[in-house]
């Protein structure tokens, strides 16, 4: 049985901002703090955190979503694709941010979850919340 999980966050930032951000690699690596490379379009490839994470994008909805497969150095050769959803809501003018991620090999899934605070969430918490 593969793991899944499901993050969100109320950001002080439009979703579009947000959206724009998640796929530039200059504003990636700012919010992160690590440096980040993204191809912005479908079938275009990215990596993140000196290569530990990598994939390819898979669709977007632009200022809404985008779904990624997703793997990090810790994947064995054989374990699929994880597959990840960057969902962005507007909230006035705040946007939740909403990360689902499925396909996660067994046992990994609190991991990746913490992963995602502390590389992710609280980051981007510091970087958009200090208005």
């Amino acid at each position: 049985m593969k793991d899944s999980l499901e993050l969100s966050v109320i950001l002080n930032e439009s979703a579009e901002k947000l959206y724009k951000d998640w796929l530039n690699s200059e504003a990636h690596s700012k919010f992160t703090g690590s440096p980040a490379r993204i191809d912005p379009f479908v079938n275009g490839k990215f990596t993140a955190w000196e290569g530990y994470i990598f994939g390819t994008n898979k669709s977007f909805e632009p200022y809404s979503k985008i779904v990624q497969c997703w793997r990090t150095t810790e994947f064995n050769k054989k374990d699929e694709d994880s597959i990840l959803e960057v969902i962005f809501e507007s909230a006035g003018d705040k946007t939740r941010l909403t990360l689902k991620h499925s396909n996660i090999p067994e046992g990994q899934g609190e991991d990746y979850k913490q992963g995602w605070k502390e590389f992710y969430i609280d980051p981007m918490k510091k970087y958009y919340n200090k208005k």
